[in-house]
This record gives structure tokens, C-alpha cells and sequence, in this order.
């Protein structure tokens, strides 16, 4: 079996589909106001289509997850890639919100891609490339989560958000049909026991390090997100004025991205030297530290260097948490422990921006910085103390 084949295979599929994702994501709002909705109910319309795929996808996760297992990881996967496309094509032709909110729904129980193709990455590496290639399959997320967006937005300009809808499912189709392809699992020397998704978090929650992995990977997936409804609010306030600030927010907030696929493999590699425990204290630590650091700022580019910085020690985080995580599960539960850590990562990716918009009406967006940084400092001196047993 060529597990290299697998890993490229897999990196270019999940590139695709962070991109397919990320570039419809940001533009749902002025799509809402294509289906005519207007005045203060965008704001509501908008926390509704966005949060909703994130609450469907945290549900069903642990279910796909057991279905990995227990039918094939590769079957789950292209189940997802193809279920996708059909949801992003159907986003193109709804005529009202309702529409968009259910189609929402359905990308939500379409969800499963990633975790399926991370399960396949670690079950089929050798066990000294392991760091290695889950660092390579963490640089794809980030990768796609920098061309979606500009992608998006030059089809929107040209084309109109419809035709991003319809792209999306294109390229969503065939990055799923190549996978198919070329992707093979290895045969299971253990066949999972029948089990429900209760037993499966009853399981997960007798193992104490899945436990607390998928506790730290909620905590740094909210902790980027925090930022998502302020970014550009922020940049406003730094350059004192509106003009120009989406363009730049999109740079600034890309540039956490473009660090992390720089640093993910480095991580990887770091990790199977020194131990991945000493990774999750230093992107812990790290990253934290640098989040402090952008409440102190006064203009636009310390601020984007600052950006850069937390974004390369935030992605040592995932990719330590993800090697953990098979290092402590078997294979027979792999798919579901990294069903579970999608679960976490999407409950996250929809409490970040929540906590983040309400907090700063109450202290101000600079406030959040400091506090989200203080928070990632203890959490890194905790895991310090207890580092042992990873």
C-alpha cells in the first residue's frame, strides 16, 4: 500500500475542501441580501445560516465517525466529499432564506470528510511518519481556509455569489471522484464492537487523554474564532477609517493561516523528536502569549506580524492534539475519536464568534486579546504540570 499516495491524495482532497467551504462562508450575508431579506433581521438571518451547519455537524459527527469504523473509513469519506457537492449545488438554487437555512442543515449532515480522511492518513503512515503526515494533512485545512475566501470573492465580483454555490459543488465533485480513485484503505485487523453513539462517549469519556484532547481542541478553536466577528471592526479602529478595511481584515486574518501551513509540518516533525506533549505546551504557551501581545498594539502592522506569530503556535495545538489522539486510541475507534474531535471543533468554531461578539460590547474588542491570551498562558502552564502521561 502506498501511503504516500494516500497522504497527497488526501492533503489535495481536504485543501479542496476547506476552499469549497471557506469560500461561501464569508459571503452568506450579502447572499441573504440577494433572497430579500433587509434592515436589522440580515443580522439574525446571518447567526442562523452560519451557526446552524456548525450545531448539525458537532451532532453528527460522533455518528459518522462509528459508521467509519464500522463500515469503512473510505466509504464515510466519499459519502461526505459527494453529499457536500450536492449541498453546495442546491445552495445555488434557493430562492429565500428558508431555503438557505435548510440547505445549511444538509451541509451539516454532510459533514465527515476531514475526520475521515485524517483516520485514514494516521491508520496507513508508517509509525515514524505519523507526526509528519498529520502536520501535512493540518497545512490542507489552512491552505484551502486562504484560497476559499479570495476565491469566493473574485467569483462573487464577476459572477455573482450563485455561481461560487455552483463552483463549489463542481470542484467538490471531483476532488471526491479522485479520491475515490486513487485513495485505498488498509484492511482492519479488528472489527469495532456494535456500539451507539452513547456507548461511544462513554468510551471516550473512560479514556481521561481523548477527554481532555478534545477539551483542549475546543478551547483553541474558540480562541481563533473569538476574532471573527471583530477582526474588522479592529482594523477600523486602528487606521481610524473604514475605507479599505475589509480588504485588509481579509489579509490580516489570512495571514494566522499562511503561518499555520508554514508551521504545521515543522510541528509534526518537532513533535516525533521531542514528544507532541511538549508541542501542545509550547503552541499553548506561545499563543497565548502573542494574543496578549496584539492588546498593546497601535497600528496596522504590528498587528498583522502579531497575527502571523499566533498563527504559527496555533497550529503546533492541532497538530499535537491530532497525534495524541491516535497515539492513545486504537484503530477499531479511530474514526469515531476523530469524529469526536471534529464534534469539538466545530462547537468551538460556533462559540468562538458568539462569546467574541457579546464579550466585547461589554469591555471593548481589545480587551478580548488579553483575556483570550491570559486564558491560552494558564491552560499551557496546566498541561506543563501534567505533560507525563501524553
Amino acid at each position: 500500500m502506498n501511503w504516500q499516495r494516500n497522504l497527497w491524495c488526501l492533503w489535495s482532497g481536504c485543501i479542496i475542501s476547506s476552499a469549497s467551504y471557506t469560500m461561501l462562508i464569508p459571503f452568506l450575508p450579502l447572499y441573504l441580501l440577494d433572497l430579500g431579506v433587509t434592515g436589522t433581521a440580515i443580522n439574525l438571518w446571518s447567526a442562523i445560516v452560519f451557526s446552524v451547519t456548525f450545531f448539525i455537524s458537532a451532532l453528527m459527527s460522533p455518528y459518522w465517525g462509528r459508521q467509519a469504523d464500522k463500515s469503512g473509513k473510505r466509504r464515510m469519506l466519499i459519502r461526505a466529499g459527494f453529499s457536500l457537492a450536492a449541498a453546495y449545488f442546491l445552495g445555488s438554487l434557493v430562492r429565500n432564506p428558508i431555503e438557505l437555512f435548510m440547505v445549511r442543515i444538509l451541509q451539516g449532515f454532510a459533514t465527515g470528510f476531514v475526520p475521515a480522511a485524517l483516520s485514514i492518513v494516521a491508520s496507513t503512515a508508517p509509525k515514524e511518519k505519523i507526526g509528519f503526515s498529520l502536520g501535512i494533512m493540518q497545512t490542507a485545512t489552512l491552505v484551502g481556509s486562504i484560497i476559499g475566501p479570495l476565491f469566493g470573492g473574485t467569483l462573487s465580483h464577476l459572477f455573482g455569489i450563485r455561481m461560487s454555490f455552483t463552483v463549489a459543488a463542481c470542484i467538490m465533485f471531483i476532488g471526491t471522484l479522485v479520491v475515490s480513485l486513487f485513495v485505498t484503505e488498509p484492511t482492519r485487523n479488528e472489527v469495532p464492537q456494535a456500539s451507539g453513539v452513547i456507548d461511544d462517549l462513554k468510551t471516550a469519556f473512560n479514556n481521561f487523554i481523548l477527554l481532555e484532547m478534545l477539551v483542549l481542541l475546543f478551547i483553541a478553536q474558540m480562541a481563533v474564532m473569538v476574532l471573527q466577528p471583530l477582526i474588522t471592526l479592529y482594523v477600523a479602529e486602528l487606521q481610524g477609517q473604514l475605507e479599505g478595511t475589509v480588504l485588509i481584515a481579509g489579509i490580516i486574518f489570512s495571514l494566522a493561516g499562511i503561518a499555520g501551513a508554514i508551521a504545521a509540518p515543522l510541528w509534526g516533525k518537532g513533535g516525533q523528536k521531542a514528544g507532541f506533549s511538549q508541542v501542545l505546551i509550547s503552541g499553548f504557551l506561545g499563543a497565548g502569549l502573542f494574543n496578549s501581545l496584539q492588546f498593546f498594539v497601535g497600528d496596522i502592522w504590528s498587528f498583522a506580524l502579531l497575527q502571523f506569530i499566533f498563527g504559527f503556535f496555533i497550529a503546533g495545538i492541532y497538530v499535537a492534539v491530532n497525534a495524541i489522539v491516535v497515539a492513545n486510541t486504537n484503530e477499531g475507534f479511530r474514526g469515531r475519536a476523530f469524529g469526536l474531535t471534529m464534534s469539538a471543533n466545530q462547537l468551538g468554531s460556533m462559540f468562538g464568534p458568539l462569546i467574541g461578539g457579546v464579550v466585547s460590547g461589554w469591555i471593548g474588542i481589545k480587551f478580548i486579546f488579553i483575556y483570550t491570551g491570559i486564558f491560552l498562558i494558564i491552560v499551557g502552564f496546566v498541561i506543563w504540570k501534567q505533560h507525563e502521561k501524553y
